[in-house]
């Protein structure tokens, strides 16, 4: 563009100065914290902007000032768009909210120039303006120049006229004085009141937001600095700092990999069924071809995954996107630092992400809570048309726990016994008694797993479904079950499929048969369930095949009460055995529980006392072994004939649930995990912080902005359903092999009822844990989500709609947040909790939220404010969403900060909505929004406006129609 010309003003001139992974630069001693060491960055090249007699194109008219600024490179002679200020309207002096840095990677030099151009916007619609003047001075000039400032006149594009002066003020954001709060000149003072705002893509020195350990997990950041006035007419210095996060995709790759190995290991205990009845063979065929399916899938994804490169975020625009569904959409951590005189730092952390939600497969039936509502209804009917039993989702999860608990603990035993032999060899008393213990309370851990009915009904259901099975009428029921609840697994006819008929036995599986049937009737394993069942003699309807229960008369229910036992019984002898070797010691020590005459006598008799201890303990400890695997085999094929039998019914929406699920959970998941690790980096060294931790557990507070209309009320109840799922994630902190920061990401394990998140971290900042910590102790996290619309939609839901959904998570959210609040008041002196200005008791904040949450109000979004401030008295982690994270959202944090600001740091009213407005025109969110679509424009129109409560809405020239 020529000088004088007319251009178009657009951001794509605007080059945004990222940080290339590379090694920390040294501009001082390093700063130990938390056993960390912080290193600090070079001092910034950073100035303000102002002009003087600005001259504009007509000569009554005030220009509408803007500054353009270029570097020149001196060896390459070429310019290079850097950075732009913001319009400054009818003035001939204007002072630019807008600064200018350049960050420690920049190339620049003392020759490097800069040139500033100043233009006069005539049409902020258009976009066009006309050139006033320019000027170029070089980084030396401004770093020699007296009071770090240079007045240089703006001269016209001939070169020749003088239409201006133009102020260069360098900024030294990286110390606050007292003094320094007082440099702002009268006239400025009284004539704008103006909010100076310097940007930069590195944040500032002495921060430690740049340490290597932060480093590994939050990359590529965006620093805004402002300066606000207080009510003392003193000067507080505000920093705004936007991150990606490596957990945006790291998390959900890990979840497909677990996801991949679990469904296959479930495939694999299908086929270890061994040879079933026809019908149920082509059951399980079925069922294994689903999973199949799934697995190719989530493979494939994972493939994709694997390719990218690039940004650590998801951006908006791409939320649908089939192969990046499992990401979270625009997921970005954002500090608030506040620096005020005579007083400590202050942070202000928020995680903004876009709502857990299935994009890509869309919501045109809704979301997860109403589609598992509907499933778990209509599969009692498909339990009918797959000719299977019906189990109940407690069942089910029950089925899972079983199959967990003896694949975990099965390999501790027998690496216990291992331990127990190795110390008999060594002939070490005192090895023997612990490892004996450490046996014996995992032994006893495994029988208490087992102690279920669900296991010894599931193993005769699985008898009856081998094939020739037939089922014979009892005239009673069997010993041993008539004190049970016939409720356990309920039967068709129960669930209104028929008539009323007897209590069936809890033993067996749902349907026994009454003494009314017939004397036998053919059972759907034998002919794969295509026969009708027999007209029964008493002339009522016939049985449907899943009413009938088996009962093998070759089958003994009680062979698994057994087998059960015999691990205890092989554990009774293992510690008669260590207990006859202790009295063969010389000291007596003392003795363990007494073992049962007979039984010391029966192992005393079988085994010489005299000889080796190890050939003594041998035996039993290799059967106590083999009865502990018996009753693996039998209670794994158990459980899983209980999943093969809930995956039939589910057929085909179960696992296309599933999937959706497994979808939103990992968005939720990375999120979480994302706040779960900038909540501890930043309170390594708050004791009281870590005490609560390992203690009670941390909050995780979700705001959602979503309306309960049209699609959002799908995101919406997809987000309850994958917030709620947080609950079975525990977190663990571990010590990472090397401080490089690959061996610093957070690494995820566990199976889809239970995950644990364990984060690594370096010698120095984990030997500074308390030692409950340091031990592997699980760390809770308790998720609570708080929802109110406030777009055009909520409005319509709000006056013709339904809000039910919106008003029924709010009341129990706020139950578990009132819960925790309780515990955590048992359990940590308050002393623990971090102090803030505001007096108000968090009782009281709890009493009053409790109260916003059951009133008829529209759009009350004070149920919001307060969730939010009850969140960071607690110490919680603050999470924000929107459907995408960049425009309702930006609107909501920019607010909860200018009300931080002037609620805890007494930020002068007059400058409240300046300061809004400046961190929404100028902040880190217009950046994110640039980051997403690129394009400088919030996704809002007038008309949606006015649908927004007030403060909600965005600065004039900062929103339009863009696609987002």
């Amino acid at each position: 563009m020529e000088d004088g010309g007319t251009r178009h003003l657009g951001h794509e001139c605007r080059v945004d100065m990222m940080e290339e992974e590379g090694e920390p630069l040294t501009g001082g001693d390093g700063l130990t914290g938390a056993g960390v060491i912080l290193i600090p960055k070079l001092p910034h090249v950073e100035f303000s902007l102002e002009c003087r007699d600005l001259i504009g194109s007509g000569s009554d008219r005030k220009p509408n000032a803007l500054v353009q600024v270029a570097v020149i490179d001196p060896r390459e002679q070429y310019l290079v768009s850097h950075a732009c200020t913001e319009i400054v309207e009818g003035s001939r002096d204007p002072l630019f909210l807008t600064g200018v840095t350049f960050p420690p990677e920049y190339p620049a030099s003392p020759e490097t120039l800069v040139k500033l151009t100043v233009y006069d916007v005539r049409d902020k619609a258009r976009d066009n303006s006309s050139f006033l003047g320019s000027v170029t001075f070089s980084v030396s000039d401004l770093l020699r120049s007296k009071d770090d400032q240079l007045t240089l006149n703006l001269r016209s594009s001939d070169g020749v006229l003088a239409v201006g002066t133009v102020l260069v003020s360098r900024v030294n954001m990286g110390e606050m004085e007292e003094g320094d709060m007082d440099h702002i000149t009268a006239d400025v003072q009284q004539a704008q009141k103006c909010t100076l705002v310097c940007e930069s893509s590195q944040g500032t020195q002495n921060d430690k937001d740049n340490s290597p350990l932060t480093g590994a997990v939050f990359k590529n950041p965006v620093c805004k600095v402002y300066k606000f006035q207080t009510v003392d007419s003193k000067w507080m210095l505000v920093r705004e700092q936007m991150e990606e996060c490596t957990l945006s995709f790291s998390i959900p790759r890990q979840l497909l990999h677990l996801y991949i190995q679990e469904d296959m290991r479930r495939i694999q205990e299908l086929r270890d069924l061994g040879e079933l009845s026809p019908h149920w063979d082509n059951l399980r065929k079925e069922v294994i071809g689903r999973y199949g399916q799934v697995i190719a899938a989530y493979q494939e994804t994972l493939a994709e995954l694997n390719k990218i490169t690039g940004p650590s975020f998801k951006p908006s625009c791409s939320k649908a996107q089939r192969y990046l569904e499992f990401i979270p959409i625009n997921l970005h951590t954002q500090r608030m630092r506040v620096t005020c005189p005579r007083q400590t730092d202050a942070f202000y952390d928020v995680i903004t992400v876009g709502a857990p939600a299935a994009h890509f497969q869309g919501f045109k039936g809704g979301g997860l809570q109403r589609l598992l509502s509907r499933h778990e209804a209509e599969k009692k009917s498909f339990s009918t048309a797959y000719q299977c039993i019906y189990y109940s989702p407690e069942h089910t999860a029950k089925a899972q726990e079983v199959l967990h608990s003896v694949g975990h603990l099965q390999p501790l035993i027998s690496g216990l016994a291992d331990q127990l032999l190795q110390a008999a060899q060594q002939h070490s008393m005192a090895g023997l008694r612990e490892a004996l213990k450490n046996l014996a309370g995992k032994t006893e851990q495994f029988v208490h797993a087992l102690k279920d009915e669900l296991v010894k009904s599931a193993l005769l259901a699985l008898h009856a479904a081998q094939p020739g099975y037939v089922t014979k009428n009892q005239n009673q029921t069997l010993p041993g079950h008539q004190g049970h609840s016939h409720q356990d697994h309920p039967s068709p006819s129960q669930r209104g499929q028929q008539g009323q008929s007897p209590p069936q036995n809890p033993g067996h599986s749902p349907g026994q048969p009454s003494a009314t049937d017939s004397p036998v009737v053919v059972c759907n394993n034998v002919d794969g369930g295509s026969q009708t069942a027999p007209i029964r003699e008493d002339g009522q309807a016939p049985l449907k095949r899943q009413d009938s229960i088996p009962c093998h008369k070759e089958y003994d229910e009680e062979e698994w009460d057994r087998v059960w036992a015999d691990v205890a019984k092989s554990l009774n002898c293992v510690i008669a055995m260590v207990d006859k070797l202790q009295e063969q010691e010389p000291i007596n020590n003392n003795q363990e529980q007494p073992i049962p005459k007979q039984v010391l006598a029966d192992v005393i008799t079988s085994h010489n006392p005299e000889g080796d201890w190890r050939e003594q303990l041998c035996p039993l400890v290799v059967r106590l072994k083999e009865c502990v695997a018996e009753v693996v085999v039998r209670a794994r094929r158990a459980m899983t004939f209980v999943l093969l039998q809930e995956a039939a019914c589910s057929i085909p929406q179960g696992l296309f649930l599933k999937q959706r699920r497994d979808v939103v959970f990992s968005q939720a998941l990375a999120a979480l995990a994302c706040g779960f690790v900038m909540r501890l980096y930043a309170g390594m060294e708050d004791k009281g912080f870590l005490r609560q931790l390992h203690l009670v557990g941390l909050v995780a507070q979700f705001e959602s902005l979503l309306s309960t209309y049209s699609e959002e009320i799908g995101m919406l109840e997809d987000m309850e359903v994958g917030i709620s799922d947080l609950h079975r994630v525990a977190f663990k902190i571990t010590l990472a092999k090397t401080d490089n920061p690959c061996d610093l990401q957070p690494v995820v394990i566990g199976r889809r009822d239970h995950y644990t998140v364990e984060v690594p971290l370096p010698q120095l900042a984990f030997q500074t844990l308390p030692h409950e910590i340091k031990e592997g102790k699980a760390l809770q996290v308790y998720p609570v989500l708080f929802n109110v619309g406030i777009n055009e939609q909520q409005t319509i839901a709000d006056r013709f709609g339904d809000i039910s959904l919106q008003e029924r998570i709010n009341q129990r959210n706020f139950e578990i947040l009132d819960s925790y609040y309780k515990s955590l008041s048992d359990k940590v002196p308050s002393e623990c909790l971090p102090c803030f200005q505001t007096q108000t008791d968090l009782k009281d904040l709890l009493e009053t939220l409790g109260q916003n949450v059951v009133t008829k109000k529209r759009k009350n979004v004070e149920i919001l404010w307060l969730a939010g401030t009850i969140c960071r008295r607690l110490n919680g982690i603050r999470f924000t969403s929107c459907k995408s994270a960049k425009d309702r959202t930006s609107m909501s944090v920019t607010l909860e900060q200018c009300a931080l600001l002037r609620d805890e740091h007494q930020l002068n009213k007059d400058y409240f909505i300046r300061a809004l407005d400046c961190m929404r025109r100028e902040g880190c969110r217009i950046e994110n929004v640039q980051k997403n679509i690129k394009c400088r424009k919030y996704a809002f129109n007038m008309l949606q406006l006015m649908a927004f409560p007030k403060i909600y809405r965005p600065p004039e020239g900062t929103y339009g129609k863009v696609d987002s």
